[in-house]
C-alpha cells in the first residue's frame, strides 16, 4: 500500500475523513510555502498537494491563479517544487505534486518522476491528463513507485471513470463541481453521487481505491459535509486566501493553523 493509501486507510480506522492541504510551491515565496505546508501537517493535514506554478492555469479559480501568478513573479521554478516536496515530506505527510501535464513533458517524463521519487514525493496529481495519453507517465511512475492520480467529475459517464480509476493508484480525485477551482459557499448537491458512483465502479474492478473530493470546500462545516460521504476532504483556495488576506507573514501562518484546525475537526465531526 502506498503512503498515500495508508494516510487514507488510517483516517478510516479512525472513524473520518482524510484531510488533504494544497498550496502552490514559492507562495508567498519559496519557504513560505513550506512554512504554511508545515503548518497545515502540524494543524491537522494528513495529506499535502503541492502545487507547480503554471503559466496557464485553465482550471484554477482567480484565487489559485493569484497564488500562482505571485510565485512565477517571484521565480518560482521546477527545482523549487522539488525542493518544497522534499521539505514538506520530511515530516512524514505524503506530499503529492499537483500538475498540468505541459511542465512534466518539457522536463522529461522519467526525468520527473526520478526526481519527484528522489525528493520524497509520494506521487502526482494530474489534472489534465487522460489515461489515453497517460502511457509515459503510467510507465514512469511504476518503475518510481510514484501513486497516479487522475481526476473524475461530475460530467463523467460510468464508462469513463471505469477507465479513470484502473489507472489510479493512492485515491481517487472527485472533482465536486463544473467550473474552476475556488471555495463556495455549497458544496454541489451532485458530489455525494459522484462518490458514491465511483466507489460503486471501483469495487465492481475489484480495486481498493479511497475517493477525495475537492474543488468548493472552504470552511469546517463544508469539510464535515463532505466527510459524511467522501474518503477525503481537500481544500485549497481557502489556505491560499488566508495568506493573501493577511496583513503579514506571522498573520498568514496564524490563519492557515486556525483553518486546519477547523478543517480537521469538521471531518471528525
Amino acid at each position: 500500500m502506498s503512503a498515500t493509501a495508508t494516510a487514507y486507510a488510517k483516517a478510516k480506522a479512525e472513524g473520518r475523513a482524510a484531510l488533504v492541504g494544497y498550496l502552490p510551491a514559492g507562495f508567498p515565496s519559496v519557504e513560505g510555502a513550506i512554512e504554511a505546508a508545515r503548518a497545515m501537517v502540524g494543524s491537522g493535514c494528513d495529506v499535502i498537494e503541492i502545487g507547480l506554478p503554471y503559466t496557464d492555469p485553465m482550471m484554477d479559480g482567480p484565487t489559485i491563479q493569484d497564488a500562482v501568478h505571485r510565485a512565477l513573479v517571484g521565480g518560482a521554478r521546477v527545482a523549487d517544487v522539488f525542493r518544497t516536496v522534499e521539505a514538506v515530506a520530511a515530516t512524514g505527510v505524503p506530499t503529492l505534486v499537483m500538475t498540468y501535464w505541459n511542465p512534466v513533458d518539457r522536463y522529461g517524463v522519467e526525468a520527473f518522476a526520478r526526481d519527484l521519487k528522489s525528493a520524497g514525493g509520494a506521487g502526482l496529481i494530474t489534472p489534465d491528463l487522460t489515461p489515453e495519453e497517460a502511457g509515459p507517465w503510467l510507465e514512469a511512475a511504476d518503475v518510481h513507485d510514484l501513486d497516479k492520480v487522475f481526476l473524475v467529475a461530475l460530467s463523467s459517464t460510468d464508462e469513463r471513470i471505469e477507465k479513470i480509476v484502473k489507472v489510479c493508484r493512492g485515491f481517487v480525485y472527485a472533482a465536486s463541481l463544473m467550473g474552476v477551482t475556488g471555495a463556495r459557499k455549497a458544496v454541489d448537491t451532485g458530489a455525494p453521487r459522484l462518490v458514491e458512483r465511483t466507489r460503486a465502479i471501483i469495487e465492481k474492478q475489484g480495486l481498493d481505491l479511497p475517493v477525495g473530493l475537492g474543488l468548493g470546500v472552504g470552511d469546517g462545516a463544508q469539510a464535515a459535509e463532505v466527510a459524511g460521504f467522501a474518503d477525503g476532504v481537500i481544500v485549497g483556495s481557502a489556505f491560499i486566501r488566508r495568506i493573501l488576506d493577511a496583513p503579514d507573514a506571522a498573520t498568514g501562518l496564524a490563519g492557515i493553523r486556525e483553518l486546519a484546525s477547523e478543517l480537521a475537526a469538521g471531518v471528525r465531526a
